[in-house]
């Protein structure tokens, strides 16, 4: 068996590729940030053929690192979920710009649909709610307003960003797994096939759509470095997170906090229902049978620290917030709520606006900063709320993700949630759950479960805020977003 696992890890504001050997030790990661567009207010796309060209460079660095591709057993893929690319088959070059999961063009479509009461039938059938972060919307917004990809004709290819890399890595396989064929509203979850009605619904040339195959197993083979390696194992982000995790059993739940925050907690060999606007999802597909979750998403989490560094200019390096939030007492009263792309679960608002409110004469950045930080974790009790209410509360929060390596975050986290929280100390889950689908996919281990030691050791939060304090800020915090989403 060679020696390593490599990952490309295709986020939504950087391209990464990572070296694993067995025992989830990681020997190396290239990384390379990503050009955000942002040609209108509430638009958000990538340009396609940047995110193929900046993975093909840290993959073949990571390649060059193992020694070759006679050194790798294995490729496993995790991506952002739901974006979307529109490509020529014949050329194999983009027709359009992706249009990124954060986008909203697609808002009034989907409130429309709304109205006319198809949300309960798309719930049912996907396990999604109608909103423009799922990508059916954005395809029949792309085939009315793109003529390029209107008049591709049987040239055109559409798939999420799993896709557009393994046809580019293999030459032309047009294939998605099943978790991100899930967060498409076309997928119907309980057979696991794209949905006829759904498709009609929303004008999707069906030839255009990629097959939907299992997250592990021999997916196809790439030379795009030199040698052929087996692409074995794919899964959207947040599902690699969870697999990262070892979510494996029925109520162990992980929150991710990377560019928007994502909550699942794994739901067994059923579809979850809802009745509190949280989403159902496919955890993973092996051998045909799925296993589902149920999800709450986030918008805006990491996205939001770096809106404050590169736009605002309120601070330098994220590493800032951590000491800014110890240096003051608390929030001064004021609150931030991050509707800089609308809110996600269990709102659904997705033309509400950021807002930043209790200000006074008193507050200074480090009240501003600590209230961005203090969010993360209030949005995710809301969360919590939604997921209790469901059925499904949360015993303990595994958290991962680029934002939770700061100390005072992660104890924030334990502190209004009241609960226990584990941070792995390997952080970058999403990678390894997508190195051990790939070890799974190649016969590396047997089963995810054997495949879950590479998780490795974790470190644990226990809350200590005394309830008067947390209470008070729960308050604060349903007024801001009331605020917000204009409900009482």
């Amino acid at each position: 068996m060679s020696d390593f696992l490599l990952v490309i890890d295709e986020g939504t504001t950087s391209t990464r590729a990572m070296l694993f050997d067995a025992h989830g030790t990681c020997h190396g990661s290239e990384a390379r940030a990503l050009t955000q567009h942002y040609p209108r207010p509430g638009w958000v796309e990538h340009d396609a053929a940047e995110i193929w060209r900046e993975t093909l460079a840290c993959a073949g660095a990571m390649v060059v690192k193992a020694g070759g591709p006679t050194r790798i057993a294995a490729l496993g893929i995790t991506n952002q979920r739901e974006t979307l690319v529109f490509w020529d088959r014949k050329t194999g070059q983009p027709l359009a710009p992706a249009i990124v999961w954060q986008d909203r063009r697609t808002a009034a479509m989907c409130r429309a649909m709304r109205d006319k009461g198809l949300e309960p039938m798309v719930q049912h059938r996907t396990g999604l709610l109608l909103d423009p972060y799922f990508s059916a919307s954005k395809i029949a917004w792309a085939m009315e307003h793109w003529e390029a990809v209107r008049d591709a004709g049987d040239r055109l290819a559409i798939g999420t960003i799993d896709s557009w890399l393994i046809w580019k890595l293999t030459g032309g396989l047009h294939v998605t797994d099943a978790t991100n064929a899930s967060r498409t509203a076309l997928m119907a979850l309980g057979s696991g096939a794209w949905d006829d009605g759904l498709v009609e619904l929303f004008k999707v040339p069906h030839t255009a759509l990629p097959a939907i195959i299992d997250c592990a197993g021999p997916i196809g083979t790439t030379s795009a470095f030199g040698g052929s390696i087996a692409i074995a194992g794919v899964a959207g982000d947040q599902q690699a997170a969870s697999i990262g995790q070892a979510c494996l059993k029925r109520g162990e739940t992980k929150a991710t906090f990377g560019t928007g925050a994502f909550v699942l907690t794994h739901a067994g060999a059923t579809p979850p229902t809802s009745d509190h606007r949280l989403l159902a999802t496919v955890a993973w597909q092996l051998g045909g049978k799925r296993a589902y979750a149920l999800e709450g998403s986030v918008f805006v989490a990491g996205s939001l620290i770096q809106w404050l560094r590169d736009t605002i200019g309120l601070i330098e390096t994220a590493a800032e917030t951590e000491t800014l939030a110890r240096s003051v007492a608390d929030n001064g009263g004021v609150y931030l709520v991050p509707a800089l792309a609308g809110l996600g679960a269990p709102w659904w608002e997705p033309e509400a606006r950021g807002s930043i409110t209790g200000l006074s004469f008193s507050s200074g950045r480090a009240h501003i900063v600590r209230a961005a930080l203090e969010a993360m974790a209030l949005q995710a009790h809301d969360l919590k709320t939604a997921f209790a209410a469901d059925g499904a509360d949360w015993g303990v929060l595994r958290i991962d993700g680029g934002m939770v390596a700061n100390d005072w975050m992660a104890q924030d986290m334990a502190d209004v949630l009241a609960l226990t929280v584990e941070r792995p100390a390997f952080a970058e889950t999403t990678a390894l759950g997508a190195a051990m689908l790939a070890g799974v996919g190649c016969g590396l281990f047997a089963d995810l479960d054997a495949a879950s030691a590479m998780r490795g050791a974790v470190e644990t939060f226990e809350p200590a805020l005394d309830e008067a304090a947390r209470a008070a800020r729960l308050g604060g915090w349903a007024k801001a977003v009331a605020s917000v989403v204009g409900k009482p």
